[in-house]
């Protein structure tokens, strides 16, 4: 991991080495922007606090590539807040990315202590939003959280996503207009939920995939997601990938600094 950041460091460019006007807008006014601090946020930043701080205990239905960090099931909240959410950083840029792109369908692919899901939430109240999670606890968790702030456009689908994902998909009759894909860190099942998405985008959509270069299987994962032919435009982020199905934009690759 270490090898692979600063390789990414040395490949990386900002916005003068961008030459789509399209990734450059994007850049400059989303992705790379100093936000002021916003009210949507607090609560959040709250919550995240009081799961930092409890000593509760949950058991963990791990379906995926598992933890680095823990290798037990009963694992405190404070340690999957520390270890299994993403930082406050991304969930802003998740935040900023929809409320650019305005989707109205917004599927994620595990939901953890749903942290990240209330960023998104937030960014587009009217959206309809899917989250797929295998642990029964954490999801009953994340469903509470949800309640207490009122975020009420979040369905939560509980149960193994290799079942419940092409099942749910098949009654959703819309596009999947923004997608988040934090879930099994392994090659053949990261694919595979990339492909079982695939029939649902529009031009517009967006999807992010998480941990690119946390294994060796996860960056052979997001090369082969770059290299399919309905892909046209991908943002390496090093921590997060971003890719783009806009038929009128040249196939390209961009690394850079976030």
């Amino acid at each position: 991991m270490v090898s692979a950041y600063l390789k990414y460091l040395l490949r990386s460019g900002n916005e003068h080495s961008i030459h789509s006007p399209f990734l450059f807008e994007l850049y400059t006014n989303v992705i790379a922007a100093k936000e002021d601090e916003n009210p949507d946020y607090r609560e959040i930043i709250r919550l995240r606090k009081e799961l930092l701080a409890s000593n509760e205990k949950i058991e963990i239905l791990d379906l995926g590539a598992g933890s680095r960090v823990n290798k037990s099931n009963l694992r405190k909240i404070s340690t999957i807040a520390r270890n299994a959410e993403k930082p406050a950083k991304f969930g802003r840029l998740f935040s900023r990315l929809i409320k650019r792109f305005q989707p109205d369908t917004i599927v994620e692919l595990g939901t953890s202590l749903g942290l990240t899901t209330l960023y998104m939430s937030r960014a587009k109240r009217d959206a309809q939003l899917i989250t797929f999670e295998g642990c029964p606890e954490t999801a009953q968790k994340a469903g509470q959280h949800f309640a207490k702030l009122n975020a009420n456009n979040i369905e939560i689908v509980l149960g193994n996503i290799d079942q419940t994902l092409p099942e749910r998909l098949k009654s959703l009759n819309k596009t999947i207009d923004f997608a988040y894909f934090d879930a099994n860190h392994r090659l053949e099942p990261t694919v595979r939920y990339f492909e079982n998405c695939l029939p649902y985008i529009k031009n517009e959509s967006v999807f992010i995939f998480d941990d690119i270069y946390w294994s060796k299987e996860m960056t052979e994962a997001w090369e082969q997601i770059k290299s399919h032919p309905k892909v046209t435009l991908t943002v390496d982020l090093f921590w997060v990938g971003l890719v783009f199905f806009r038929s009128e934009q040249v196939k390209e690759d961009f690394v850079l600094r976030f």
